[in-house]
């Protein structure tokens, strides 16, 4: 892999208590302004004074993004503290992109439960954000759409930052570096206590995550409302996306200290 690709699985191996990270879009498309409150989280991880993107995330209130916490957990056992990160909502970053300076706030149960790990971690920003941030799920939103039978009628749109896969041919070798925000397509594939199982079966038409989306949300078909965030899936980005829950009581509970929940 390139060397942005090797430093992200660097990430999941280290941070992570779940199967590798999923940190980026696989067999979609550049996303442009399509969804503009989906951002990066940005930090000088690598070398001091060159800034670099690490996860994703979105803006969930003018002030508040939304991101995983394995993402912030790493850059705290790195040594780079809460208020010495940015983040972006270019659709293409550059040194040169627009930063916003901020504070990370991990769930401070992050990987006690490997059932439910609460990696889910909220970056609260400097200034306001002129942009319509994206709405949270109402508590159990997926557990009643499973209830009623409808959880596979609906499909979901991942978004993020970070390495593409456009074919399903090669192993880790498809897999390329990026700087875009992209954006796929998946269906429904399993919902459990804490995860949103997602396809992203290119043979089926689906897409999804790979290295550079951890954070990063999947919203309920083209709507603004993410019912799931980036965390884990298959190691070379084929098959799976295994998503956290954002309508349990365990994120709300988290959430709820940030933002007013619906």
């Amino acid at each position: 892999m390139k060397p942005r690709s090797v430093a992200l699985l660097v990430v999941g191996l280290v941070a992570a208590l779940v199967a590798a990270p999923a940190n980026a879009i696989v067999y979609g498309q550049f996303d442009g302004n399509r969804h503009p409150q989906v951002g990066a989280l940005v930090a000088e991880y690598r070398e001091a004074g060159h800034k670099d993107l690490l996860c994703s995330g979105t803006l969930i209130d003018a002030d508040v993004f939304l991101t995983a916490a394995h993402c912030t957990v790493y850059l705290e056992s790195i040594g780079i503290g809460p208020d010495e990160v940015w983040v972006t909502f270019d659709p293409t970053f550059d040194q040169d992109s627009p930063l916003i300076s901020g504070t990370y706030h991990s769930h401070p149960d992050y990987g006690h439960d490997q059932s439910d790990p609460k990696d889910i971690a909220v970056v609260t920003l400097d200034r306001a954000v002129s942009r319509t941030p994206a709405r949270l799920p109402t508590r159990n939103l997926l557990g009643e759409l499973k209830a009623n039978h409808t959880i596979d009628d609906r499909y979901y749109t991942a978004v993020g930052y970070g390495t593409v896969r456009h074919t399903r041919k090669k192993a880790y070798q498809g897999i390329v570096d990026n700087d875009e925000r992209r954006f796929a397509t998946q269906t429904y594939n399993a919902l459990t206590k804490s995860w949103l199982k997602l396809s992203m079966n290119q043979a089926t038409g689906d897409g999804g995550t790979c290295y550079g989306d951890s954070g990063g949300p999947h919203f309920l078909g083209d709507s603004n409302r993410i019912v799931s965030i980036t965390v884990t899936g298959d190691a070379v980005c084929k098959a799976t996306d295994v998503t956290y829950r954002l309508d349990t009581r365990s994120a709300r509970n988290f959430l709820d200290d940030f933002v007013t929940l619906p």
